[in-house]
């Protein structure tokens, strides 16, 4: 096996508990798991999470919908061995967030999926499929309030886009509208304008709300919330305001935080950003979930003027002794982590062990001179305690996100 990744059940579920009281009272927890699992693996975290009483999961399309569900109906078939299951898997709630194409609209009935709609064609493709299942579907509405990527917009070169979507739900017979919704562009700014303007704006969607005929539309659940809004907090708090006023459920959508980790807030002076040293209130409640290791391959010993990888780009000062890795960037080991460009490191017998040269498609050399207990078959933790996924962020300058997502390696549960 060339490397693996180790989930811990435990501190997922502590995650899960963090998320719940920085949420609020009355809050449900809708945990994103698309990407699976922003690659920790969905099919194993869905099951687990369930268990922990998390009654929606979300998902990017229908095709991982449909192995969600797949997976918690085989965890059914296992419940005799499984501890304080909140209910049957099929009472979960799936939701497809990234919109459908209208081939899918069979498959999202069929699996009991619930599906986001921003256009009168979504209706209608979902209707007809209903229709020919015999079965009610209830469905998301989601509005674009700034992010001009998904989502009905209550205003477009004069045509109230949202009061077409709202009129073909309230005349579909076989779809019901069950939750609202928007994303924020900038939740991790403290108290930022962006977000107040957008939180503006969805309460001013939610007054077109209404038929031709005046009836409104209430859903039952509201959802703006992610990762970075339930640490900074401000929109946590707005959002249970409105749903009190609306007489709807909230929801909250983490992401990133199931899994250990937050971006950084920011403070916002007069437009620009500079990050805050201070951690919000749920980051510090966190710890990431994840834990990539490999084995070390072989050892060897190097002279000083010897060149180490492609490009002959390090060159040892000194008597060196390398450990040979079987990981490079075909398996998510980034590029970028080499001597050369960010200087990547991985942990041995809990110590630093720098990155040397390049890093290759499917090996990496790094330092192990002063690791005695440095040998071959030895463990390696390429990502997690000592290294994080912040870290290999930091070296590609990219997000922990794309780090996470990048992993190609075999996933268990510990």
């Amino acid at each position: 096996m060339k490397s693996w990744i180790e989930i811990s059940e435990s501190r997922l579920r502590s995650n899960v508990s963090a998320i719940r009281a920085a949420a609020g009272e009355g809050a449900n927890v809708l945990a994103v798991i698309k990407a699976d699992g922003y690659g920790h693996g969905a099919e194993l975290l869905a099951p687990v999470l369930v268990d922990a009483g998390v009654t929606w999961l979300g998902v990017a399309d229908a095709e991982e919908g449909a192995q969600i569900r797949r997976a918690l109906g085989q965890h059914d078939r296992t419940r005799a061995s499984t501890r304080h299951s909140p209910g049957p898997p099929h009472d979960v709630r799936i939701l497809v967030m990234c919109g459908i194409e209208p081939g899918d609209a069979d498959r999202i009935v069929e699996k009991r999926l619930t599906p986001v709609v921003w256009t009168p064609g979504h209706v209608q493709a979902l209707e007809a499929a209903a229709e020919r299942a015999r079965r009610r579907v209830a469905v998301h509405l989601e509005i674009d309030t700034g992010m001009a990527r998904q989502g009905a917009v209550p205003e477009s070169d004069g045509e109230p886009a949202l009061e077409r979507v709202v009129d073909a739900l309230h005349r579909s017979k076989w779809l019901r509208m069950e939750g609202v919704f928007s994303h924020l562009s900038s939740s991790e700014v403290r108290h930022g304008h962006k977000t107040a303007a957008q939180l503006e704006r969805l309460q001013r969607a939610f007054d077109l709300l209404k038929t031709e005929d005046g009836e409104v539309l209430l859903p039952e659940w509201i959802h703006v919330a992610n990762s970075s809004a339930l640490d900074e907090g401000s929109t946590t708090e707005w959002i249970h305001h409105i749903g009190a006023a609306m007489r709807a459920g909230v929801l909250v959508r983490p992401g990133l935080a199931l899994y250990g980790y937050c971006l950084g807030l920011e403070n916002e002076n007069g437009g620009l950003l500079r990050p805050v040293t201070a951690p919000g209130g749920l980051c510090p409640q966190l710890q990431p979930v994840l834990t990539w290791k490999t084995h070390i391959l072989a050892t060897r010993e190097i002279a000083p003027g010897q060149t180490v990888g492609y490009g002959a780009t390090f060159i040892a000062e000194r008597p060196m002794r390398l450990a040979l890795l079987p990981v490079g960037y075909a398996d998510g080991f980034r590029r970028e982590a080499s001597s050369s460009i960010g200087n990547g490191w991985v942990m041995v017998a809990g110590k630093r062990a720098a990155v040397v040269g390049r890093v290759s498609m499917n090996l990496t050399v790094v330092d192990v001179t002063e690791i005695a207990q440095a040998s071959e078959g030895g463990e390696v933790t390429l990502l997690g305690e000592g290294v994080t996924a912040e870290d290999h962020a930091r070296w590609c300058e990219t997000i922990s996100y794309e780090i996470l997502c990048g992993i190609r390696a075999e996933r268990r549960l510990v």
